[in-house]
């Protein structure tokens, strides 16, 4: 059995100290990314997997994290594919053709990571045969709404008129195209997993901007059977649930079937538990911009989650997986992160 931090935390038992990782923990922040990132797209230093394996590692030697996560891009399987997808720097992920009808599905064809990606594996297999023990790696993949969202909307948006406009127009399409997005998810999670990733994530980034009625209609059947392959596949492995501003959506989210939630910086993390449980294990939820106030700021909040996450028979509550409430600023100081692992490491060590 593992005596990792994050696996333990991940499934409500004790370890030697809450564990720390953060989304994004690899990127712009970090001035030995820059040095080796490379210009344009992502999707570039993701298929050099020597590239892809050394980025993921720098945030673990620099801050002394619990997980590393696997330098990649939520639109790999849809880009693999061909659809015509890639992420524009500064912009996120664009396409010229968006997805708005029945034959634009058939240019997202099933995934399969050894054919379509396997840089994507051939990094998975570096990274696991370098970490220890005590680092897992954490796969991951974009949950199908949230990848649904850049498919049909072309761009980064924030008002998602046309993601809203073809699930309710046309649920035939919608559910067709969710259907596709979960063989996406779970092949690329999947394969991320076989190849020795011991836990992961699914991010549905922006599936806050649905009502609850939407989301239960619409989204949950879909994230659900994400959740469902994945724990049929591989019983054992800890998935996380992540969204931002989902607050509304968290019971709902929870019952698709992660074995850990993710919460942004707007729902403390008793409140949760208060709505959905004691034994509930959570995964946060510092607000990122406190990052950037300062290393006192940072740390007083800190402390903050910490304390909301409180304690279960005289002892912290064992499953807390300490985060950020989304991912890194990019003009974060590597400092105040190396500061926040610090402290929660010190804070909580048995």
């Amino acid at each position: 059995m593992s005596t990792a931090p994050f696996i333990l935390a991940a499934s409500g038992r004790r370890s030697s100290h809450t564990p720390v990782w953060f989304m994004r923990q690899a990127g712009r922040s970090l001035p030995e990314y820059r040095a080796i990132r490379g210009e344009g797209s992502i999707l570039d230093a993701i298929k050099a997997p020597d590239r892809a394996a050394e980025l993921t590692l720098q945030p673990v030697r620099r801050y002394g994290v619990d997980a590393a996560v696997l330098y990649s891009d939520i639109i790999v399987p849809a880009h693999a594919v061909g659809f015509g997808i890639d992420v524009s720097p500064g912009t996120g992920p664009v396409c010229d053709a968006p997805l708005r009808t029945a034959d634009d599905l058939r240019r997202l064809r099933p995934f399969e990571p050894a054919a379509d990606a396997p840089y994507v594996l051939r990094a998975v297999d570096m990274l696991v045969a370098e970490l220890p023990e005590s680092v897992p790696l954490l796969a991951f993949a974009g949950a199908p709404f949230t990848v649904a969202s850049y498919l049909i909307e072309g761009r980064p948006s924030r008002t998602y008129e046309h993601t809203k406009q073809l699930m309710h127009s046309n649920p035939t399409l919608w559910h067709q195209l969710m259907e596709r997005l979960v063989q996406h998810a779970v092949a690329s999670i999947g394969g991320q997993l076989d190849h020795g990733a011991r836990a992961f994530q699914l991010f549905d980034s922006w599936a806050g901007t649905l009502s609850r009625a939407d989301y239960d209609t619409y989204v949950l059947p879909h994230s659900t059977a994400v959740f469902a392959a994945l724990a049929t596949r591989h019983p054992d492995i800890p998935g996380i649930h992540f969204g931002i501003g989902c607050d509304h959506l968290l019971e709902s989210m929870l019952s698709a079937g992660p074995k850990v939630l993710g919460l942004d910086w707007r729902t403390p993390i008793g409140d949760a538990r208060r709505r959905m449980g004691a034994s509930l294990v959570v995964q946060g939820n510092l607000d990122p911009a406190l990052v950037l106030a300062g290393a006192e700021v940072a740390l007083m909040a800190t402390d903050a989650v910490l304390d909301d996450n409180g304690c279960l028979d005289g002892e912290r509550h064992p499953g807390h997986i300490f985060n950020l409430g989304h991912g890194v600023p990019p003009n974060a100081d590597p400092d105040v992160l190396q500061a926040i692992v610090d402290r929660v490491k010190e804070r909580t060590a048995r």
